[in-house]
């Protein structure tokens, strides 16, 4: 994909929280510092990962780690939604390599909020470990999308990065008030929020089967119709030349004298 594709990809942000998260993007961009630049909220996404990986590793140590795991959170959305924001407010943009770092920052921080929820007592290791392959696997559907049909969505049923973040916040609140509720299932007592975890990893799996099957049958279908024009373009194309070609070959007959021209006159008389 080159630059003028990633300036011309449809964005769709369609979140529950976008009429109150825009304005006050908007306004942040605007009163932002000369001094700060894009690249160092980029920077400062990243620290806040690390520091919600700390912060809910220690909670094995102290339950009011959550607090700073909350703030992480919140530093986290300052930082990686205010960096494109300033780009484009300054016109500063640097459109393949604002998404390739964009990108891979936000995997950096995907690994490390999901391995800091493994190793804190409220979520098994394992399960951190299949909510991040469902994460990644519907991150790596929606690039894949946007490379093959020009189409970035960040929201699925209104919910995008940033309504996440405020149920992880919430999620952060019931656990240090009310601790690691136990439910009992098939396979024996659990953590309430192993359930939590694990229907939501069904959930993405199941929109990244669907969004698989459903983008699969549509590149399909326009592979199959860019064939078919390709193909009637060449025949057309074919089918001008043969007639330009038999146009010349019956210009070329009709200018051809007749044999005898070259005979001598007494021959022809006789």
């Amino acid at each position: 994909m080159d630059e003028n594709q990633l300036k011309s990809h449809v964005r769709i942000n369609d979140i529950l929280l976008g009429p109150l998260e825009r304005p006050a993007l908007a306004w942040l961009a605007k009163k932002m510092p000369s001094w700060v630049t894009p690249d160092m909220l980029t920077g400062l996404g990243l620290f806040a990962s690390l520091l919600i990986f700390f912060s809910y590793w220690m909670t094995s140590i102290n339950k009011g780690f959550l607090w700073l795991a909350s703030f992480g959170l919140l530093l986290n959305w300052f930082g990686d939604s205010l960096d494109g924001n300033l780009a484009r407010t300054r016109h500063i943009e640097r459109p393949r390599y604002g998404m390739f770092i964009d990108h891979v920052i936000d995997t950096i921080s995907e690994i490390l909020v999901f391995m800091g929820l493994g190793l804190s007592p409220y979520i098994d290791f394992r399960v951190a470990m299949v909510g991040l392959v469902s994460y990644l696997s519907v991150s790596i559907m929606v690039y894949l999308v946007m490379m093959t049909r020009g189409v970035f969505r960040i929201s699925m049923a209104k919910i995008g990065p940033t309504e996440i973040r405020v149920m992880g916040i919430m999620a952060n609140t019931l656990m240090f008030f009310f601790g690691v509720p136990k439910v009992w299932t098939p396979f024996g007592a659990t953590s309430l929020f192993n359930v939590f975890a694990i229907l939501v990893s069904i959930m993405l799996m199941v929109f990244f089967l669907i969004e698989t099957i459903h983008t699969g049958k549509i590149l399909e279908n326009e592979d199959e119709y860019s064939r078919q024009m390709k193909l009637l373009n060449e025949q057309k194309k074919q089918a001008r030349i043969e007639a330009r070609n038999l146009k010349k070959g019956t210009h070329k007959q009709s200018q051809k004298r007749p044999y005898y021209w070259k005979s001598k006159p007494e021959e022809v008389l006789h």
